[in-house]
């Protein structure tokens, strides 16, 4: 569990992680409201909607009935899986300097 919290920690103290974070959050919440007046969804139901289709789940329980969602969900696939794809490989990249960290202060031993 405290690998959990540090590791959070260092996310949280890296810039380009808490920039993609919130950029993430926002998206998804621009994307819940959106579904939830074009297309009279739930909010539940068009968060969830929002998570799988920026992650390309899709299992496909849900899709856009109208003119304006379908433009809209166009829109937010390109821009939305751009930004998942830049948020996974800045994990990577902290996952990746902090192992590189690690190594060499073992070496320093």
């Amino acid at each position: 569990m405290l690998f959990f919290w540090k590791t959070l920690l260092s996310f949280w103290r890296d810039p380009a992680y808490r920039s993609l974070l919130f950029a993430t959050n926002f998206f998804l919440a621009i994307g819940t409201v959106a579904y939830r007046y074009l297309e009279d969804w739930s909010w539940l139901d068009s968060l969830y909607f929002s998570v799988i289709t920026l992650t390309t789940i899709g299992y496909g329980d849900f899709s856009p009935k109208t003119d304006m969602g379908k433009v809209f969900t166009m829109g937010y696939i390109i821009i939305g899986v751009s930004l998942i794809l830049g948020f996974v490989n800045t994990l990577f990249l902290h996952y990746r300097k902090e192992s590189i960290r690690k190594r060499n202060n073992k070496q320093k031993k």
